[in-house]
Order: structure tokens, then sequence, then C-alpha cells
């Protein structure tokens, strides 16, 4: 590019015009047949011509539209005195009503009273693909730009506050429920947690991992190495072995919902008189988790 600006800096051009009838070469280039659009989208909607429709029935608008239409000819004792106070800011085009909230902003179509009308608009602009459920400010915002009637915002935050879609999908903004704590056990081992902890140096017996029983009330604490392939029949076996042969059987187990401890197995375990309390999920327990933090400590340095 550079080597031609500079050879063509040694001539002194002048620019005619010329017919493309007569300039076939050059005209060719912009005028190729593959170049052409071969389909043209155009968004099309039928909100306008509904307004239009729905204006000759609307008796609190009848009075306006005619003032409006008739121009020169026009009464103000047509008005009301409401109207005649802001009939400035009003307009008539092309068969739509349009109304200046502020002198500096563009005048507004303006929504007769219809609630299925309104609910169309609501809907095409809060739930269209290009609006994703923005809230009710910024779906009054985006509304509030082309139409305009009166308690528009309660309308607009009625309506998503009643939208289904939101209801299920986006979260509260008001504060949860705060944690309910458990019970605090009458008397040691009647109460316990117990837990899996994954991921340990493997010991002689190629064990890789723990199982964690601790007391409730004495924070007394059981640990039975086991493989990662553990099963429930075998948790089970280690529980009896190491747990209830000392302190008895508990009356309650509190225990995060792995599946080792919501097994059939486990089930059939619990037809005792005891039963099974279940943490949340992603809650943790902080006695189990001081206890982890010990024995992971403790499982490295042996490691080493």
């Amino acid at each position: 590019m550079t080597r031609w600006l500079s050879f063509f800096e040694e001539y002194n051009f002048r620019v005619e015009y010329k017919l493309g009838k007569l300039n076939v070469l050059a005209d060719a280039l912009p005028r190729r047949p593959d170049h052409e659009l071969a389909h043209i989208t155009r968004v099309t909607t039928d909100l306008y011509d509904r307004i239009r429709m729905v204006y000759r029935n609307d008796e609190s608008l009848a009075s306006l539209v005619r003032f409006l239409v008739a121009d020169k000819e026009a009464k103000s004792e047509w008005l009301s005195p409401r109207q005649r106070s802001r009939i400035h800011r009003y307009e008539w085009q092309d068969g739509l009503r349009y109304y200046q909230v502020e002198p500096h902003e563009p005048p507004r179509v303006v929504v007769p009273n219809d609630e299925d009308l309104k609910f169309d608009i609501l809907q095409q602009a809060y739930d269209a693909p290009s609006s994703d459920h923005l809230g009710r400010k910024k779906t009054f915002l985006s509304v509030s730009q082309a139409f305009w009637w009166t308690h528009m915002y309660k309308w607009v935050a009625r309506y998503v506050k009643t939208c289904e879609t939101c209801q299920r999908v986006k979260p509260a903004g008001h504060a949860s429920a705060s944690l309910q704590s458990l019970p605090v056990p009458t008397d040691c081992w009647k109460s316990m947690s117990l837990v899996f902890v994954f991921g340990l140096p493997a010991d002689d017996h190629r064990n890789t991992s723990i199982l964690v029983f601790v007391c409730r009330l004495s924070k007394m604490v059981h640990l039975a190495p086991v493989p990662d392939t553990v099963t429930g029949e075998h948790a089970a076996r280690l529980f009896v072995d190491g747990v209830f042969r000392h302190h008895g059987l508990p009356e309650t187990f509190v225990s995060d919902r792995d599946s080792r401890f919501t097994a059939a197995f486990w089930q059939t375990l619990f037809q005792l008189p005891v039963s099974l309390r279940k943490q949340v999920e992603y809650f943790i327990d902080t006695r189990l988790n001081v206890i982890n933090r010990v024995r992971d400590a403790m499982a490295i340095a042996q490691s080493r």
C-alpha cells in the first residue's frame, strides 16, 4: 500500500462523475448478484393496531381524541379540567395519541384502559428472550420509553411480582431464616455424629479414608480406617464393633447426606429404636470440622 501511495503522489488526479451504464466494468463490482441479501427479517408487532382499535371503544378518551383530531375546530369545552390543563402535552399522529411526560423527553404512545392490552405490552417487554426478566425498575424504564398510562409503575411491579418463572429461579432478596440448632443430648453417646473423610495417604492396609464417630455431648471420638470403596454394610460393621459394643445404641445419628448413610442397609439397621438426623446440604458441623482438621494434621505428619 505504501509503495502505491508513493507512486500515485507523482500524479494530479481529477475526479469526474460517470454514469454507471457508461462505466460498466467499475459499476459491476458493487452490483454482484451473489452479494445481494436473500432475505431481510423485520420484527413486527400488532400492538399499535390494537391500540388504535381500543381507542374507538374507550369512552374516557373519546373527548380527548375528538379534540386532537378536530385540531383548529376543537373546542376546549369538550375536555375535562384535568385534560384541559395538560392538553399541551398531547398530540395526535398516525391514529395514535402521544403524551409528553417531560418537555425534554420524546412523547410516548398513550395506552388506553384495557387490561389485556397492558398485559401483552408487559409480557413482550419482560418475557421476551432479549429481556431476560430484568426486574421491575429496568422493565419500567424499558416500557416507559415507548408507552404511557396512569399508574404504569404499579402495573409493572405487580406483573413482575406474579411472574411464575421469577418465583422459581430468582433468589429471594430478604434474609433467610436462621439455622436451627440440634437439641443438646441428655447423656453421653445418646446422640452421635458420623462422617467419612477421604483423600488421605494410604496406610499399610491401603486404607485412604476414615470413618469418624463423635459423641455430641462429650466430644469423644472413635476413628475407623476404611478404603475409598467402603460400603454401607462395611460402615455398619465398623459401628457395631467400634462404638456399639462400648457405648450401646444411640438414640439419634447426625450425618451428612452421604449415600452410605441413606442406603437400604442403613435403613434396615435403623429399624431398631434409633432415628437418623440428616444435616442440611452444605452445612458444616463445627465439631466434626475441628476433629477432621486435627486428624488431617496427624495423618500428614505420620506420612512424612
